[in-house]
């Protein structure tokens, strides 16, 4: 159909037409559990229809100044719309309204920052008579759109992380067919509205709301898929890269997300500081602070501080303009909190399950190998455990299989310096909380964290391939 449906029903995009399928995913507010919207869903079918319209689209090329106006035009459309986009990602993520305006705002800066990207894309100069074979010659490397990217991104956020996916992807004049998750495919299609608006041709963007595995399947199976860029868990993520080896295969992964609180650290703010962030979207993050490592002689003192900020949190209706915490986003993840509290086996000095919401959860004197401390909790529980020596902290933070971001708050630029060049991790945050993160960064891990980083101007290079040229003078 060459149509959009009303707000509530949301047709998937192919080639630039707005396609129902006769079936539907119903999209339910995790907090209330009444539907807010449908998406159209499709399948193996769609997704081929979308690849096919990709690769289409990549024969007509968009030049970089057309790309680059295109994502302008996109991020003044989120600023026109931005409030609508708030509320879309409140009512189907269960974000808080006052933390879905902020992704809101992220995901403009995001599509201006591969504006810029998309200007001044280029290669670079080859010093060719540095060696006497390169003698009369002019060498220099041109930056080429890889081709096809299939995106996959997750629930957590809808917005932003799509559009770290798409604005890169478009900037590198790269063609896209996303899957978006599920549970929350209604802020991607709102941006694909936005994109048609600012005059994106046709088969540049397609969105696909379906199955993973049937999505996923055509993105690996299809040699016109050239990259797939994937968000979420490490198991499906590694087993995406295993079943395509020779697609390149852009993996941001999970965290079990520590802090060091020194010795020397100024306790109030680093207490005030990991308490907004630790609990922010109920801790539905892959930077929420989920091990924080208290200096012994400051334990107490810090606690004291921290305890007080974690129980001041409004906890409830995300759509409430005072609620700082809502809901997990459906009733498995909540189960697997509540377990995962359970048997940790530690003191619980705040929060736990109180009728269907989990508030927000500090533990202490937890095992560092209880699921909770060492695994993703993807939830609004804090482990917090004293250490002795800097040594000690920076060794149990590593003790992870994870190394997205971790942090450190700390008075002594030794100390800080000791942290940054020690912890086994993809970013490491200095006096501000590891959750931390600004959208035009390198963001990525290492280890079981991933393989890639984002941020427009590394997303972009990583969508390119680099040719090289060389004349004869």
């Amino acid at each position: 159909m060459a149509a959009r449906t009303d707000a509530h029903d949301r047709a998937l995009l192919i080639d630039g037409d707005w396609v129902t399928t006769g079936d539907w995913v119903d999209v339910a507010s995790p907090y209330s559990g009444k539907t807010v919207g449908r998406a159209a869903r499709g399948g193996r079918a769609e997704a081929e229809r979308a690849v096919e319209a990709a690769a289409r689209a990549l024969e007509s090329p968009l030049e970089a100044h057309e790309r680059a106006e295109i994502l302008s035009t996109v991020a003044s459309l989120i600023d026109l719309h931005r409030e609508d986009i708030a509320q879309t990602i409140c009512n189907e993520a269960g974000k808080p309204i006052k933390t879905a305006r902020i992704e809101a705002s992220r995901a403009m800066s995001t599509y201006t920052f591969a504006a810029v990207e998309a200007r001044k894309l280029a290669g670079q100069v080859v010093p060719m008579e540095a060696a006497p074979a390169g003698s009369g010659k002019l060498g220099f490397t041109l930056r080429r759109p890889i081709g096809v990217v299939g995106a996959i991104s997750p629930f957590n956020f809808p917005c932003n992380l799509v559009a770290h996916k798409l604005a890169p992807a478009l900037a590198a004049g790269c063609p896209v067919v996303l899957k978006p998750a599920t549970a929350t495919p209604l802020s991607a299609l709102l941006l694909g509205q936005l994109s048609q608006e600012a005059g994106l041709p046709r088969g540049w963007l397609n969105i696909v709301v379906g199955p993973a595995a049937k999505i996923g399947d055509v993105f690996i199976e299809d040699d016109r898929v050239r990259l797939i860029t994937f968000t979420g868990s490490g198991e499906v993520g590694w087993k995406l890269q295993e079943r395509a080896p020779r697609k390149r295969v852009k993996l941001e992964l999970g965290n079990s997300t520590p802090v060091i609180v020194a010795q020397d650290a100024d306790l109030d703010e680093a207490a005030a500081k990991l308490a907004a962030t630790a609990f922010s979207f109920a801790g539905q993050s892959c930077i929420s602070v989920q091990r924080i490592y208290v200096h012994r002689s400051r334990f107490d003192a810090f606690m004291a501080s921290f305890l007080p900020h974690v129980r001041a949190l409004e906890v409830g209706d995300p759509c409430d303009e005072g609620t700082d915490v809502g809901p997990v986003i459906d009733d498995e993840s909540h189960d697997r909190i509540v377990e995962w509290i359970t048997e940790s086996g530690g003191d619980l000095l705040t929060g736990g399950d109180e009728e269907g919401l989990i508030r927000p959860t500090v533990l202490a004197n937890v095992r560092d190998d209880a699921r909770i401390s060492c695994e993703e909790a993807f939830g609004p529980v804090v482990v917090v455990n004293p250490f002795d020596t800097l040594d000690e902290a920076i060794d149990r933070a590593n003790g992870t299989r994870f190394g997205l971001q971790a942090g450190i708050f700390t008075s002594s630029i030794d100390s800080a310096f000791a942290a940054a060049e020690r912890l086994e991790f993809g970013g490491v945050v200095i006096n501000e909380a590891p959750t931390f993160r600004s959208d035009q960064m390198p963001y990525g891990g290492l280890k079981a964290s991933g393989n890639t980083k984002e941020g427009p101007a590394w997303a972009v290079r990583e969508m390119t391939e680099e040719r090289l040229v060389v004349i004869q003078r």
